[in-house]
């Protein structure tokens, strides 16, 4: 088995909903840039809701909180930089309870999500929706998650 590259995770959080979580979340980061083959450092604001929405309507022009906003670097980011990640903690909340899930399963689930879509993956499509289901999936298998889209 070859050595796992270098990873770090810098959490920032300003909900107590977050509370207790931050390592499983960066265990989960960890075990997806393994997955990917990849190493580096990745920023992880464990929000709120009023935070999300403010980055949100700030960087996407879109009213209101979404459960995660993922940013890659720009071109002058630091070497090794993989972007950062942002999670909202009552939207993740609700969709978890909505859904029949443990919190912890689906902030799983979305910090993995978020994670891809820093190397590039996304669902704008039905065809890279699959590829990027698919990588989830097989991430959080090894996390013992049950797949989130069944």
């Amino acid at each position: 088995m070859p050595d796992e590259l270098p990873f770090e995770v810098d959490i920032l959080g300003n909900s107590s909903l977050w509370k207790g979580r931050e390592e499983g979340l960066a265990n989960a980061l960890a075990a997806a840039a393994a997955a990917e083959g990849v190493g580096g450092v990745v920023s992880l604001l464990l929000g709120d809701d009023a935070a999300i929405a403010a980055l949100n309507k700030e960087f996407r022009g879109k009213d209101g909180p979404t459960n995660v906003l993922s940013f890659p670097p720009g071109p002058a980011a630091t070497p090794g930089f993989l972007g950062d990640i942002a999670l909202a903690a009552e939207t993740i909340a609700a969709e978890a309870e909505f859904q029949g899930k443990s919190l912890e399963h689906h902030a799983t689930h979305i910090v993995v999500h978020g994670f891809l879509h820093l190397l590039g993956y996304d669902h704008l499509d039905e065809a890279d929706a699959g590829k990027m289901e698919a990588r989830e999936r097989e991430i959080l298998a090894t996390l013992g998650i049950a797949d989130p889209y069944a």
